[in-house]
Order: C-alpha cells, then structure tokens, then sequence
C-alpha cells in the first residue's frame, strides 16, 4: 500500500469529492486535496531503511462551516492510524468564499524486501 492508497480509501467515509494535486472539476461546496509532501527513510543502527515514512498535506475546502468536517476528518485519520504531523486554519478567502484548513498526515510502512 501507499500513503495516497490509504488516504483514498480513508476518505471516501467523508462523502465529498477528492482529488490528488488539484481539484480539477466545478468546485462543490465542500472537498479535499491531497497534496504529496515528502517520502523519507527511517534510519537504523546499521544505516539501512527499514521503514518508509510518506507524508501528505489534505487542503479541506468548504463554504459552510469547517468544524464539523474538520472533527469528521481528524477522528478518520486517527482511527486509521495516520500520524497527523499538523493542522492550521489558513482562513477565509475572501475571493472563492471558502474557509481553507489543512492537516499534515504521515504514515510509515516496512520496507519490502
């Protein structure tokens, strides 16, 4: 499995669009973005990876208010045993009529030989 995998398969119980990168069609009232941050190895005493830490932004987008999808999203992740790194409120956007917030998720996997 991948970061993205997981994510796609976590988020699909939020019952609003998401999409990779950027959200490509009409936006909807509410929808998320995955945005890839970072893929690293985790060292160990004889310098080999032993495990793959991926990491990811999720950009939660909506136009009502954010709380309810926010409290909705984090006890997903923490349920499915995401390690969430951060989370921020960017705020309201005046132009798009949305209210931004983004949580950071990392997830580490074993190394297959």
């Amino acid at each position: 499995m991948s970061l993205l995998e997981d994510l796609q398969t976590t988020l699909a119980e939020m019952d609003i669009p998401v999409e990779t990168g950027i959200f490509s069609d009409k936006a909807p009232e509410q929808y998320l973005v995955i945005i890839p941050l970072a893929d690293t190895f985790d060292l160990h005493a004889d310098n080999a990876p032993g495990v793959d830490v991926q990491e990811a932004r999720l950009s939660l987008f909506t136009t009502g208010s954010y709380t309810a999808a926010k409290k909705k999203l984090i006890r997903l992740l923490l349920r499915d045993d995401f390690t969430i790194t951060g989370r921020l409120y960017n705020g309201y956007e005046t132009e798009t009529g949305y209210h931004h917030y983004t949580v950071d998720v990392a997830k580490y996997y074993e190394m297959e030989v």
